[in-house]
């Protein structure tokens, strides 16, 4: 296994300061992530390894906000065991100076961008999958689960908390009450219903499919924009329209979702930061005969 790097980057969106922090690596069957796409088209974008795996990052964001250090989702985090961290191919120490073993490359990150876990005053859940908010929560030295970011209020649909804590067969694997069941029973979760501004410039969008009520994040600012995409379209490879992972319980409505999206951001020329690409942080779009095309940012 490899740490997708770099561990930080950072640039400014207006008058925000961004800092995409990757919170580790893991590998998932490429199969799995890009649907029915075949093989034979989705292995010239990316490598597998021996076991059908691709490299992936867990990246998060934190925004330097006029009002309080704002975190879009939380990586892993550190309470699951080393069976469950090799099944999924998870890489969560980063090999900087700010790593504590007890932690994962994401309080690396935040240090390296200058904070500590303390100052993060509002988290954003794009989604409660653990591999988006596993790092809601940590296990203290007596063995009880805490809040990660011990000052911040913790956001979420509130239909996705509905859908994350009565799960069925095919939802129980993703989604592990540690995680945010601890912090709604402390009164630390707020719960948004749909498309609403969180905090001035930084603006919830439902994108169902992957799950039913994720959302992704808009941020504005002095005339730019910005969206946090979570899982709607989780890498770049995963910009054509067609191209939806197989995880997704309604992909036809992520579809749609990506259609509204990329339409959007094309004609306003967003910014798009991929939360789950090894690689590339950011970007933009631009249609093609294919529907959309990926540009550097």
């Amino acid at each position: 296994m490899t740490f997708p790097t770099p561990l930080l980057q950072t640039r400014q969106l207006g008058s925000l300061r961004v800092h995409a922090i990757q919170a580790g690596g893991q590998r998932l069957d490429g199969g799995a992530m890009f649907g029915v796409v075949p093989k034979v088209l989705w292995s010239r974008k990316i490598e597998a390894d021996e076991r059908n795996r691709i490299q992936m990052g867990m990246r998060c964001l934190l925004i330097e906000h006029p009002d309080g250090l704002v975190l879009i989702d939380t990586g892993a985090g550190t309470k699951e065991d080393q069976k469950f961290r090799d099944i999924y191919g998870m890489e969560l120490q980063a090999d900087v100076p700010e790593q504590r073993v007890d932690e994962t490359a994401l309080e690396a990150g935040i240090r390296a961008a200058g904070f500590t876990p303390e100052d993060v005053t509002i988290v954003i859940n794009t989604h409660l999958h653990f591999d988006h908010a596993g790092g809601n929560t940590r296990r203290s030295a007596s063995g009880d689960v805490v809040p990660t970011f011990p000052n911040a209020t913790y956001i979420m649909q509130a239909g996705e908390y509905e859908y994350a804590t009565h799960t069925n067969e095919r939802t129980a694997a993703s989604y592990f009450a540690p995680n945010f069941v601890p912090l709604h029973d402390a009164g630390r979760v707020h719960l948004v219903d749909g498309d609403v501004e969180i905090i001035r410039g930084i603006t919830a969008r439902k994108t169902p499919g992957h799950v039913p009520h994720h959302q992704s994040l808009i941020l504005e600012s002095d005339g730019h924009r910005a969206c946090f995409l979570g899982d709607v379209m989780p890498t770049v490879h995963h910009v054509p329209l067609a191209w939806i992972m197989g995880y997704d319980v309604e992909p036809l409505r992520t579809l749609e979702s990506k259609r509204a999206l990329l339409r959007d951001a094309a004609a306003e020329h967003w910014l798009l930061v991929f939360e789950h690409d090894a690689h590339s942080a950011w970007g933009h779009v631009t249609p093609d005969t294919k529907g959309y095309a990926f540009l550097e940012a």
